[in-house]
């Protein structure tokens, strides 16, 4: 769609990261807008917003050290059935709770999905089991699948090598990360005991040592950087 026109030239920007020039030089292009990532808010009783402070901290080092231009000062919010969700070429969604879709916001995210848009999902421990009944709706033919640690998502701009990074233990397992392809493309990735949105948050909220939340960002960038390259 005319909507996601914008990936390209925000692509171009995120192959040449900070350190190759400083934020000032980001060049103008005529009709370019700037990156945003919007929150989704589910039906279902799901607590959506959780992980307040999350997305800006993450938008602030995309800014930063990605050298990417990002909209607005304050979090967007979209409904899964709503048209303001193809403004957003990257969506957020977490929770501990239900998630529930209803018909018209199930075809509604399927089309975004499959026009160009991308769906990260972070377990908030509680969400796995309505989150992939959700999926199982709106992407009948595109099964989660755990994808390796050979992905390139892993692999730059920050190294990886052994998959998602462990921010909370949860029930002590390791870190999966999934994902679901449409042509080829990965339309949806899910970030699955681990809690990456919680290491993203402001230090005296969960009180998480800095170099756990390091890790976090630096995931969550590589995440970014991956949408917008590929």
């Amino acid at each position: 769609m005319k909507l996601f026109a914008t990936l390209s030239v925000l692509a171009t920007l995120a192959v040449f990261p900070a350190t190759a020039r400083g934020a000032g030089d980001v060049p103008a292009v005529p009709g370019a807008r700037a990156f945003g990532i919007a929150r989704l808010k589910y039906g279902g009783g799901g607590d959506w917003y959780e992980d307040r402070t999350s997305l800006a901290n993450l938008m602030r080092a995309v800014r930063e050290r990605l050298s990417i231009p990002t909209a607005g000062a304050t979090e967007a919010v979209v409904e899964p059935g709503s048209a303001a969700l193809f403004q957003y070429p990257f969506v957020y969604a977490c929770g501990h709770g239900n998630l529930k879709l209803t018909p018209t916001e199930t075809a509604n995210l399927r089309r975004y999905l499959t026009t160009g848009g991308f769906l990260w999902v972070d377990d908030d421990f509680g969400i796995d089991p309505s989150f992939r009944r959700a999926m199982k709706q709106v992407l009948p033919d595109a099964p989660l699948v755990e994808l390796p640690f050979s992905h390139p998502l892993f692999h730059g701009p920050y190294e990886f090598p052994a998959g998602l990074p462990k921010i909370h233990e949860h029930d002590g397992g390791p870190a999966r990360a999934y994902g679901a392809l449409h042509d080829g493309r990965l339309v949806v990735f899910y970030s699955f005991d681990t809690d990456l949105g919680d290491g993203l948050e402001d230090p005296e909220i969960h009180g998480d040592p800095p170099e756990k939340r390091e890790a976090a960002l630096r995931m969550s960038l590589n995440l970014v950087h991956y949408v917008l390259t590929h």
